[in-house]
């Protein structure tokens, strides 16, 4: 009797070893169908405070989740790839990434980032990228503005992200090509109202006063991501605190005499030594963009990112993982960062081989870090004034939205110290 019950009862031990245990959502170029979307349910479960692991260049940087019943709901719902493992086959990916002689690494995910999105009231959200993606992905965020940051709301947040935005007080240098049109008009007046409804004399001075609460947000410990001309301005604006480098048709009066030279460079996150454009009818704020000096065709126009080693150096490396190293190009009004003028301190983690530019850079401020992320739109090359908003649906696994969701999670990871 006993002999005949043994076979059964070892089938049934192997069926509880073998269950299913884990979700992996993979990340590779072959196997993913849509990996923005994965960012999205991996919000999702730490937001469920479901335990998520991300797996550092392990096919493409997936993500490693516990085996619910409402997790393969909700990735079969929003057209996200998954696998199903056991306990034996995590084990066995866990083990092969923790080999020294891979460069893998696992890294711990522990909460669901707060998200704040600085951009003015009635802004469209393909003005954005940022935006747009976020929504897309399903990652809740809260839109903020001057008059939240400005009482201190930034501490309700992990993560800040800034896109085409002017902190200089020059409207976005839009003067010469559209003064006269209404929406420049429009926009001009309301930040005029804004800056004198928060006490400040001139729209420069207040947009002066935000970046400084922004950068006191990231010394504290916060979490700053930025797109386009967020970039150079926020730094610029932080270089002319108390110098006035406006010209009459933005503030009023003349900008300040030798302003150039009272700039100063030791207020920057990113950038030093750079010089502004003193031209209001020009479309640029200083020479640290790299547009008006790239010639470089659409069909060659990509960026790659470094590859970094995953155990040793896993901020960068949680900061580039992607199917492909090699990321298509695309223009802004701040395009890509002159390498001449970021300072040695900051991490270029993706460049242009054919001019040298940097693409991404990182760095860290106090006890917070900040991310410069050149280009407005990464699946709209040349994004003009009142085009049309790019269909996320048509670029499900693009691979420079997905350096903007990684983004978006970094603050999700467990704090460990940098080995280097």
């Amino acid at each position: 009797m006993i002999r005949k019950i043994l076979p059964f009862i070892f089938i049934f031990l192997m069926s509880i070893t073998a269950k299913a245990s884990f979700i992996l959502l993979p990340m590779d170029e072959t196997t993913q169908q849509n990996h923005l979307k994965a960012y999205g349910i991996t919000y999702w479960c730490l937001a469920k405070n479901y335990k998520a692991s991300w797996l550092l260049n392990y096919r493409g940087g997936s993500f490693l989740l516990p085996d619910a019943e409402e997790i393969r709901k909700e990735c079969q719902i929003r057209g996200v790839s998954f696998e199903v493992l056991s306990d034996a086959e995590q084990a066995s990916i866990l083990n092969e990434i923790s080999s020294p002689s891979q460069n893998m690494e696992t890294v711990i995910l522990e909460k669901a980032p707060k998200v704040a999105v600085y951009t003015p009231k009635g802004k469209q959200p393909w003005d954005d990228a940022v935006t747009l993606v976020l929504t897309y992905a399903e990652i809740p965020f809260t839109p903020i503005y001057d008059e939240e940051v400005l009482s201190d709301q930034l501490l309700l947040y992990d993560w800040l992200h800034l896109h085409h935005e002017d902190f200089t007080g020059q409207y976005g240098k839009f003067y010469g090509a559209y003064k006269n049109v209404p929406w420049y008009i429009d926009q001009k007046r309301d930040a005029e109202a804004l800056a004198k409804k928060l006490g400040y004399p001139k729209v420069s001075q207040e947009k002066g006063a935000v970046a400084k609460k922004i950068r006191d947000f990231v010394i504290g410990g916060g979490f700053m991501f930025a797109m386009c001309s967020a970039t150079d301005s926020f730094d610029i604006a932080l270089s002319a605190d108390g110098v006035d480098i406006c010209e009459s048709m933005f503030d009023g009066d003349p900008s300040e005499a030798n302003y150039q030279s009272k700039l100063n460079f030791n207020n920057t996150f990113a950038f030093k030594n750079f010089t502004l454009e003193r031209k209001p009818e020009e479309y640029e704020f200083s020479n640290i963009d790299m547009t008006s000096k790239r010639r470089i065709p659409m069909d060659k126009d990509y960026f790659t990112l470094m590859e970094y080693s995953a155990k040793w150096d896993f901020i960068p490396s949680m900061l580039c993982q992607n199917h492909t190293q090699l990321i298509k190009g695309f223009m802004g009004q701040t395009t890509a960062f002159d390498s001449e003028f970021v300072k040695s301190n900051v991490l270029v983690m993706g460049t242009c081989e054919l001019n040298g530019e940097a693409r991404y850079i990182h760095g860290e401020k106090g006890k917070g870090m900040f991310t410069f992320y050149g280009g407005h739109d990464p699946e709209d090359f040349q994004h003009q004034v009142g085009d049309p908003a790019t269909v996320l649906d048509l670029h499900p696994n693009s691979p420079g939205y997905r350096l903007i969701l990684n983004n978006v999670l970094f603050p999700a990871a467990r704090k460990k110290k940098q080995k280097t």
